[in-house]
């Protein structure tokens, strides 16, 4: 069976968090004053000065009577020391990890708790895309973290939803239980909420058996009367994606793309969703490749609605992944996050149609070889689930 749908509530307040340097420290000291309770899941940690300053603070918090619940993916916290997760133990904090890989488990292995969401005091959420490793969170030269990201900073009635998210994937992952594709079930969309500022609701995926985060994002695109622009790492989107990003343009809409430019944590990635640049741009769409950084974010722009948290709306993490995003009616928030957009629009490259067409033919062969290699699997795993 699917999950609920979340239905949006008012009276909420955001900020917008950008790059770790800010939203680590925030995090850090939210943890620090946590008076009851902190819950953490993530997809991404591993061992480093991240992680050990995230720990000693969780268990500073443990001795002083707070409740600590964390909830990590057992292939993206594969970089975690058994000593650093013994001294968590030891401390009183309670760790589950989500789908232990197993030898035989096969293609079961691919299912992925992907979410990205601390909780304290159930007051107050940060919701994006980090994870506690020293690429998000620690600056090198020049005074940035090597992965540009985005938390979201919420308060207000929605935080309980998130806690209620929290509640019944830490009770699943207890037992051992894991979410198996359905074939995907239609949602029934919360109608848009009134006109005004503090309005969100929790937007999520459980695999194939609940994709409402995706149909959310349809059916907002698909009412868009000035802009859609969605930044993301992955660029391997499904048909559908394509479809409403390519009808928007075509009925006058200002469609961008914020892409990873050459430095990316997986390059194979990149070439393999260049193939789309094509039909994109001849569409109208607009596509740029942020380059001083690996750009990490998973952020939505349509109008004045915004949406930002884990999910990057391919084809993998839709069939495979749990994900969550945090969806926003907000005035303040949706200005902030279109002047993240306007500077990082100035720090990349945008592709021409002029561009595409004189690509070497080394860049091509890559293009394709990619492509293939992409499809191929994507066909392998389409059989064996």
């Amino acid at each position: 069976m699917a999950g609920p749908v979340y239905p949006w509530r008012n009276d909420n307040r955001f900020e917008l968090l950008i790059d770790g340097t800010v939203f680590f420290p925030r995090i850090i000291r939210e943890m620090q004053a946590a008076r009851r309770t902190i819950d953490v899941e993530l997809y991404l940690v591993s061992s480093g000065e991240s992680s050990d300053e995230v720990s000693a603070t969780l268990i500073e918090a443990v001795q002083r009577g707070v409740r600590v619940r964390c909830l990590l993916d057992s292939l993206g916290s594969h970089e975690m020391d058994s000593d650093d997760r013994q001294r968590l133990l030891d401390a009183g904090i309670e760790l589950r990890f989500y789908n232990p890989l197993r030898l035989f488990h096969w293609v079961g292995n691919f299912h992925r708790d992907h979410r990205k969401l601390l909780l304290i005091d159930e007051e107050l959420a940060f919701v994006g895309g980090t994870g506690f490793t020293d690429e998000f969170c620690q600056p090198v030269e020049g005074g940035y973290c090597p992965w540009h990201e985005q938390m979201l900073a919420v308060r207000g009635p929605v935080v309980f939803d998130w806690l209620d998210l929290f509640e019944r994937q830490w009770k699943a992952s207890g037992s051992g239980w894991r979410r198996k594709p359905s074939g995907g079930e239609r949602q029934r969309i919360p109608p848009t909420p009134p006109t005004g500022d503090g309005w969100a609701r929790v937007s999520y995926a459980d695999a194939s058996s609940q994709q409402e985060v995706l149909q959310s994002l349809f059916a907002t695109v698909a009412r868009a009367d000035r802009r859609v622009w969605l930044a993301t790492p992955y660029f391997l989107p499904a048909w559908r994606v394509r479809r409403a990003l390519m009808r928007a343009a075509r009925r006058g809409v200002d469609v961008r793309l914020l892409l990873s430019g050459p430095k990316h944590d997986h390059p194979s990635i990149r070439y393999a969703g260049q193939r789309f640049f094509a039909r994109l741009l001849r569409a109208g769409v607009r596509i740029y490749e942020y380059q001083p950084r690996f750009l990490h974010l998973k952020t939505v722009l349509v109008d004045d609605w915004v949406s930002l948290g884990s999910c990057n709306f391919d084809n993998w993490s839709l069939h495979w992944n749990l994900e969550a995003n945090q969806n926003v009616i907000d005035s303040d928030l949706a200005q902030a996050v279109q002047e993240s957009f306007e500077a990082d629009f100035q720090q990349s490259v945008e592709w021409t149609r002029s561009a595409w067409k004189s690509l070497p033919l080394w860049h091509r062969f890559k293009i394709r070889l990619w492509s293939s290699l992409n499809r191929l699997v994507s066909v392998w795993f389409s059989i064996r689930r």
